[in-house]
């Protein structure tokens, strides 16, 4: 099977949508409107980059990066990557791993001195992410907030 990874565009954001409602099927769907503003917001973050695995002329996986600006390690960025999602139809089929070394390759070219990730409490997930050569060096801590009315 033929996979391509490249930058997501505003064309792939339906599939795009599908995939986040396979990662995360509790979440209500966003209605279109809000997706499509959500995006603008994405597209327009200078550092940022939603990669996308296209196979069989469908969205395959999808990993978000985001380069951050760092005033230490002389000035090199960190990238973070997020929403690491592969189809069920093609897991395991090696789309996970071209998606995370092409994240890798986002970092290198931006200059980052790690890419750096949180990964959910998965043996499964934790040895897909050694395979692709991270490794868990820190203890990793989120909050999850209210929304507040706007």
């Amino acid at each position: 099977m033929m996979i391509e990874i490249r930058p997501a565009t505003e064309a792939d954001l339906p599939q795009l949508l599908v995939l986040f409602g396979e990662f995360n099927p509790d979440d209500p769907p966003l209605s279109r409107a809000t997706a499509e503003a959500v995006w603008a917001r994405i597209a327009a973050q200078q550092g940022r980059t939603v990669l996308v695995a296209e196979g069989e002329g469908v969205v395959a996986g999808t990993a978000d990066c985001v380069v951050m600006p760092n005033l230490t390690r002389g000035g090199r960025s960190v990238l973070f990557v997020e929403n690491v999602v592969v189809a069920g139809a093609f897991r395991r089929q090696g789309v996970g791993r071209r998606l995370m070394d092409a994240a890798v390759r986002v970092g290198e070219e931006a200059g980052c001195y790690k890419v750096q990730l949180l990964a959910a409490d998965d043996a499964y997930v934790h040895s897909f992410y050694a395979a692709c050569g991270f490794e868990p060096l820190a203890q990793g801590f989120r909050r999850y907030v209210e929304a507040s009315a706007r």
